[in-house]
C-alpha cells in the first residue's frame, strides 16, 4: 500500500500527493499532524529513510528554534519529540513498496513516480 504523510498546508506534500494521484494507485493519506506516527512507526520510517532522528527535524521550525535549537538529545529523546510535536517531522514522507523518501525534490518525485510504474 503506498502512504503518504501529508501536510495540507505545505505546497511540497500538496505536489509530492498529486504526483502519486497522478499514478492512479491507491494511496493512504495521513495528516500526520493530526493523527502522527506512533513511536514505532516513526522507527519504521527512519530505518527505510536511513536517517537519524534528528536529520527528520525541520530544524527550521518556529517551535524548534524556541525549544529546542543548541540541545543535545539521544535518539530516543528525538522521537519522543518528534511525536509530541509532529509539526517538527519533515515533510512529506511517501511510502511504497519497502521504501521511503521525503519527497521534497524533484530527484525523490521521480524515484517515487519509477517505482509506481514498476
Amino acid at each position: 500500500m503506498l502512504k503518504i504523510y501529508h501536510n495540507t498546508r505545505c505546497g511540497k506534500s500538496r505536489c509530492a500527493l498529486q504526483t502519486i494521484e497522478k499514478s492512479g494507485q491507491p494511496v493512504e493519506v495521513v495528516d500526520y499532524l493530526k493523527n502522527p506516527p506512533t513511536e514505532a512507526e516513526l522507527r519504521d520510517l527512519l530505518a527505510l529513510l536511513g536517517k537519524k532522528p534528528l536529520e527528520l527535524i525541520r530544524q527550521k521550525e518556529p517551535i524548534f528554534q524556541e525549544k529546542f535549537k543548541d540541545q543535545n538529545h539521544t535518539d530516543e529523546e528525538w522521537i519522543k519529540i518528534m511525536i509530541t510535536h509532529p509539526i517538527l517531522i519533515e515533510r512529506p514522507i511517501v511510502v511504497f513498496d519497502g521504501k521511503a523518501w521525503v519527497a521534497r525534490d524533484e530527484q525523490s518525485l521521480e524515484e517515487i513516480e519509477a517505482a509506481l510504474g514498476d
